[in-house]
């Protein structure tokens, strides 16, 4: 094809006129074939689709009731069945948590916190609630305080273990239980697992509270375990982050044993 060709079919592609030369009617019906093609090819898709929804419009249907019974049953576990024992489980640790309120206020702190573990007068105690009420709220929480109270018993073991059967989002509680593990693995004499919690304690919720205080903590077991630059940077932290601490009152102690240790 010519160079004049080649304008021509141009500036007819471009104006959309008519086709006018035997070279641009052949390109028009060439275009009006390509056209046709795909609108049947787009068509033949259609009804395949249309064919397929028809041949198993019966198993679409069951999946879709499958769906809405899910839907429903899930609403309806929770309203019938989940929620009467959440309200269950709050009711049944009331007496558990009044023992153990006694137990960190005032006297006769074991023999309440044994009170508060296994219940009395015919009511759960917390390592019950924790097992009967697994997987609600009150269950959980029952973990936490079977975990602090076998804390204050000196049963340590106990305390590791429901306190890691604990979980919690809130900003405070949350570091408290990994914390609390950590106070554990110091009395049990496991100072890099109890390191290891108060790093996690630290990192897990950023506040006033318990950032300073588990940091405080990491830095003073990282300085038994050799970890002096990690112990640094705790000290420092808590220095530049939380000034009105009351771990930052004599921070500056710690920091310059954290350098002196490494400089030796």
């Amino acid at each position: 094809m010519t160079l004049i060709n080649k304008t021509n079919m141009a500036t007819y592609k471009k104006r959309g006129g008519k086709p006018n030369t035997k070279a641009e009617k052949e390109i028009s019906i060439e275009d009006e074939s390509t056209t046709a093609s795909i609108v049947s090819s787009l068509d033949g898709g259609a009804s395949k689709t249309e064919e397929w929804v028809i041949r198993n419009q019966k198993y679409i249907f069951i999946v879709i009731i499958f769906v809405a019974f899910l839907v429903l049953g899930y609403l309806g576990f929770n309203k019938i069945i989940q929620e009467p024992k959440e309200s269950k489980a709050t009711n049944d640790m009331f007496q558990s948590q009044q023992y153990f309120d006694k137990a960190v206020n005032g006297a006769s702190k074991d023999s309440l916190f044994t009170l508060a573990l296994n219940g009395a007068n015919g009511k759960y105690g917390f390592l019950d609630i924790a097992d009967v009420y697994s997987g609600t709220k009150a269950g959980n929480l029952a973990n936490y305080y079977a975990g602090i109270a076998y804390l204050n018993m000196k049963d340590y073991s106990n305390a590791v273990t429901y306190l890691n059967n604990f979980s919690s989002e809130d900003d405070v509680l949350g570091p408290i239980s990994k914390g609390a593990i950590g106070d554990a693995f110091v009395q049990l004499e496991q100072l890099e697992d109890a390191y290891g919690y108060y790093v996690e304690a630290a990192k897990l919720k950023s506040n006033i509270y318990t950032t300073p205080m588990y940091l405080y903590k990491a830095g003073v077991i990282g300085l038994k375990i050799d970890k002096y630059n990690k112990a640094l940077a705790f000290f420092n932290q808590i220095k530049l982050e939380f000034p009105d601490s009351a771990e930052a009152k004599d921070i500056d102690v710690f920091i310059g044993k954290a350098e002196a240790a490494l400089n030796q």
